[in-house]
């Protein structure tokens, strides 16, 4: 049988990486969706990462942004994910309030 796929975006976050090693435990290929950082923002899912040398890697991380809708496209085209979780959001208030458009498109 094979293993069903789900696409996570906000995967890097709180509820993002929990909903990953749950469905991680459940057997599902887990797909994360996470942006480009000059900093490390995966500290929350470091330890589901394997290497992708190893044998039955179950989660792969994509770069993009929620306000790219051709890259988005391109994405869950490639994974073909049964399910999809949109866990992506601006989390910071301050900064909602001063980017209040680009937080409306990236929830």
């Amino acid at each position: 049988m094979t293993a069903k796929k789900a696409l996570i975006t906000g995967i890097t976050g709180q509820d993002g990486a929990y909903l990953a090693e749950l469905l991680l435990e459940k057997g599902y290929m887990v797909h994360g969706l996470r942006r480009r950082s000059s900093s490390f923002n995966t500290g929350r899912i470091d330890h589901l990462y394997q290497d992708l040398h190893e044998k039955d890697v179950r989660m792969l991380l994509h770069y993009g942004d929620m306000t790219d809708a051709t890259n988005l496209i391109r994405i869950v085209q490639e994974v073909q994910p049964d399910e999809i979780y949109n866990l992506a959001a601006q989390s910071h208030v301050q900064v909602s309030f001063e980017t209040a458009e680009y937080t409306a498109n990236a929830d």
